[in-house]
């Protein structure tokens, strides 16, 4: 199918190579390198092709054969490869600022290659530069040159050995000497001891800390950030009263150096505080312009909302490469059919579509939730830095942190399991290392757990819905926010009261079903949780128990249905609106609908318990749109994977290859690895003297 926009992108986006996949491409009912211009824009295709580009042609991102490398020699060539990424200059300074979309899309483009050196380069650059830019003052800006040049190397040293997702919790000090203008920073025992840092174990020469701050007198003032060096950057040894390593191996990237470190009694200037939340007079008197101590701890933590949102986009393109490497395998892979002398694609089965392209829908739905949050958060980052003290502005950051506490599990999860189905859907060929959806699941695992537990984080999203109701019920306050997304809650009476009211299974082939169904499901939740949380102080329980005993079926649900309420609504108008070209309408709508009526299949019991559906016919149309919608995206699946997949170079799976060549490519593979006449090195010496198959000696 032709289009004026792929005159543009034709250089951007050469055509695959054709074979196997050949027919399926043929089919598709759109353009995928019109809908790639749409989704991405020239620019955006251009830095990509860019960065893949520069990797494919350096030696030194050669993939190597035969298998891991030692975990050390690993992570020799990770830093390695992290020095390179600074020195060729991918992506300027100056646009990095003007454009925050380019940040995220050079951390996935590394991803995509390989996590390890994503999460490295992120690390140093993203969170413990940003946060010495967001958390600190002019003073600190002193350190920037210094990470771009990488004359010094960071990490972010917040969690702890005992103490992860309570980060009020956190035990280690910092206290001040007003004698010396200096903050003496202290492990008060090993349990304090900073724990799965990030940078940390081999490589970081500096460290934004987190600690309690203490002024004389005895005053603690809560947790605030320091820099502080912990290696000399020239020699790598640890600074006098550090004691610092590395933890050791991992189920996953083991390329980056994650690591531990004890402070005794390690003294650092005055104006190594990073100020923004909060300061430190040179006689000892503390400075905040928070009136709330719970702004200022917000504030002080404000980085952690900034990873939350990077891991959503992390976790989606794991999903992503997952899908791409399944679909490509299904549409080759040929098992069965209706005669004996014919077999067909694996994706013709309609088992094998209702398994991958709801995954396929989650990654479109998921990716653009993901960007809009990032362009949220950088407008809340520009009102710290522009010292907006809005009310607008602080219920902003209020809505974000709870946007971001739950897309975090939401991704995450959703990417853990579409791999897991993408594995078992690829059989015994998914279970090959050399496929990477192996190397994929234990890459995204640790997005479920880091900057915050996905079930605790998941707390913060309810609180703030709960907050939002009791705010309306009791004093009448509105439900409005400034993204808009609790605005529906101005109806709640009213939307309670709606039901499932769909005439024909045609009418319920657009993402305005379920959106509308979601609409019903949080608010009922809403109501459900907060008469259990009621009913749970009613019976005597304190604030912190009644909480406790909401989770579970109440709070943990109505979390997890706002955020999937919120990517079902912004997925829906993105693919409503009027600027979609005509020939990408139908394709971008099935995939909105197909999330969303697969997200919501997923509640049919607290729907039809609430009373928003009723009979049977509810349940089974809801059922028969999803494997319609299935049915309908199955000839356009191998072009939507082409639109998000990266080169052949960088997916690095023999059987998701674009060229669709599935045997031909895990045989060569297995040549080049030299699995082809290779002895076992331990043969000889049983085979010298006597036979060992057979012998009732053997110990094999």
């Amino acid at each position: 199918m032709a289009s004026s926009s792929e005159g543009s992108g034709d250089a951007l986006l050469p055509d695959f190579p054709r074979g196997p996949l050949q027919a399926y491409r043929a089919r598709a009912s759109f353009s995928w390198k019109e809908l790639a211009l749409f989704l991405e824009g020239e620019d955006m295709l251009r830095l990509k092709k860019t960065i893949f580009s520069a990797l494919e042609d350096d030696p030194l991102f050669a993939r190597p054969g035969g298998g891991d490398l030692p975990m050390e020699k690993y992570r020799e060539l990770n830093f390695l490869r992290c020095r390179w990424v600074f020195e060729h200059d991918l992506l300027r300074v100056e646009d990095m600022l003007q454009s925050p979309l380019k940040v995220r899309a050079l951390v996935n483009c590394l991803g995509m290659y390989d996590w390890s050196l994503a999460a490295k380069f992120f690390l140093h650059m993203l969170v413990f530069g940003s946060a010495i830019y967001n958390s600190g003052s002019e003073r600190h800006f002193k350190y920037i040159p210094k990470i771009f040049n990488m004359e010094i190397f960071g990490c972010f040293a917040l969690t702890e050995l005992s103490h992860g997702t309570n980060t009020k919790a956190i035990r280690t000090t910092a206290h001040y000497d007003p004698t010396t203008e200096e903050f003496i920073i202290h492990s008060p025992d090993f349990e304090a001891a900073k724990f799965w840092v990030g940078n940390m174990g081999k490589t970081a020469t500096h460290a934004v800390v987190f600690a309690q701050l203490h002024t004389p007198g005895g005053g603690c003032h809560g947790l605030h950030a320091f820099v502080v060096q912990i290696r000399d950057p020239k020699t790598l040894l640890p600074m006098p009263g550090v004691m610092v390593g590395d933890i050791g191996k991992k189920l996953g990237q083991n390329g980056l150096d994650n690591g531990f470190a004890m402070f005794h009694q390690v003294r650092i200037p005055r104006q190594d505080l990073l100020n923004r939340a909060g300061d430190v007079t040179p006689e000892g008197t503390y400075v905040t312009p928070f009136k709330d101590d719970r702004q200022r701890f917000g504030m002080s933590l404000a980085s952690l909302s900034s990873s939350r949102v990077s891991i959503v986009g992390m976790s989606v393109v794991n999903l992503k490469l997952a899908v791409s490497i399944a679909i490509r395998f299904s549409a080759t892979r040929r098992q069965f059919g209706p005669t004996d002398e014919e077999e067909i694609p694996v994706l013709e089965y309609q088992m094998q579509q209702w398994r991958l392209l709801p995954y396929l829908a989650a990654a479109y739905a998921l990716d653009h939730f993901s960007k809009s949050l990032f362009l949220d958060l950088a407008e809340l980052q520009q009102g710290w830095l522009g010292k907006d003290t809005s009310a607008r502005q602080a219920e902003l950051g209020r809505e974000i942190h709870a946007l971001a506490s739950a897309s975090k599990p939401l991704a995450s999860w959703t990417a853990q399991r579409g791999i897991q189905e993408c594995r078992e859907a690829c059989g015994g060929h998914g279970y090959l290392a050399m496929n990477r959806l192996g190397h994929l699941r234990d890459d995204n695992d640790p997005n479920c757990t880091y900057e915050g537990d996905n079930n605790v984080l998941l707390q913060q999203t309810s609180n703030y819905l709960l907050s939002l109701l009791t705010r309306r019920t009791q004093g009448g306050a509105h439900c409005k926010s400034p993204l808009k997304t609790v605005d529906f809650l101005e109806a709640y009476p009213d939307i309670l009261g709606q039901r499932f009211e769909v005439p024909s299974l045609e009418d319920c082939l657009d993402s305005s079903v379920p959106l509308a169904a979601y609409e019903w499901l949080v608010c009922y939740l809403l109501r459900e949780s907060d008469q259990k949380l009621n009913q749970e102080k009613r019976s005597g329980s304190n604030d912190f128990e009644a909480r406790n005993n909401c989770q579970v079926y109440y709070c943990r649900s109505l979390a997890l249905a706002f955020l999937e309420l919120t990517v079902v609504r912004r997925f829906h108008e993105h693919t409503h609106q009027p600027s979609v070209p005509p020939p990408l309408r139908a394709v971008l709508r099935r995939l909105s609908a197909l999330y969303g009526l697969w997200s919501l299949s997923q509640h049919t019991a607290l729907l039809y318990r609430g009373g928003y559906f009723s009979g049977e016919q509810a349940g089974k149309m809801i059922e028969t749109a999803i494997l319609d919608l299935c049915s309908q995206l199955k000839d356009d699946a191998v072009a939507l994977v082409d639109v998000i997949a990266p080169p052949d170079f960088v997916l690095d799976s023999p059987i998701g290859r674009a060229d669709g060549e599935l045997y031909k490519n895990l045989w060569g593979t297995i040549l080049q690895e030299g699995k082809v006449l290779e002895r076992a090195s331990w043969w000889p010496q049983f085979s010298a003297n006597k036979p060992v198959i057979g012998s009732s000696k053997s110990k094999l």
